[in-house]
């Protein structure tokens, strides 16, 4: 491994100059992942207005839009704004997950007693295809299975436009108790 110590001759490696590079790696491939991780945002300082309680939660319920809402299914639907586009301008995968995991929480909610308190112990998903920036995506949420101690929800996402299946996520809640202290 090689310190890069003194950012030198790639313009790049000043943003990484703390990090561990292996010798092994040809310098012009270094050099490539170097600027592709700068241009992606890769250690850009985070705004001080980001940096608030629930600032991710507002931010990710900002783009959703409830559509049908009924017991053991929801539907939902979700505008790809740039600021949730990846650098290639599809719809970002950290952004889709963020939404799965709303969703099915919602989903979860219609069938599970406000006694109990949920917490996501699974979370999969499919990226079949992309969702380009600007398209509107229907979630379609609903229960596979729901018991005492645990639900299961199945999403699809697909275009609003198309109806084409992109997205497939499949979410695991663990039914807990809630204290009464």
């Amino acid at each position: 491994m090689r310190k890069m110590a003194n950012p030198s001759t790639i313009e790049a490696e000043s943003f990484a100059s703390t990090a561990s590079i292996s010798k092994d790696l040809p310098e012009n491939h270094v050099k490539h992942l170097l600027q592709f991780l700068k241009l992606s945002g890769v250690s850009d300082p985070l705004p001080d207005h980001c940096n608030t309680k629930d600032f991710y939660s507002y931010l990710v319920l900002g783009i959703l839009k409830p559509l049908n809402i009924h017991r053991g299914r929801v539907t939902c639907l979700v505008s790809v704004k740039p600021a949730f586009t990846n650098f290639f301008g599809g719809f970002h995968g950290g952004a889709v997950a963020a939404v799965a995991e709303a969703v099915a929480f919602a989903t979860a909610r219609t069938v599970v007693a406000e006694d109990k308190e949920l917490f996501l112990g699974e979370l999969s998903i499919s990226y079949l295809s992309s969702a380009p920036k600007n398209a509107e995506v229907i979630i379609d949420g609903s229960v596979v299975r729901s018991g005492r101690n645990l639900t299961v929800i199945a999403q699809e996402f697909k275009l609003k436009e198309t109806g084409k299946l992109i997205y497939t996520a499949r979410a695991t809640f663990y039914h807990t108790p809630v204290s009464k202290l």
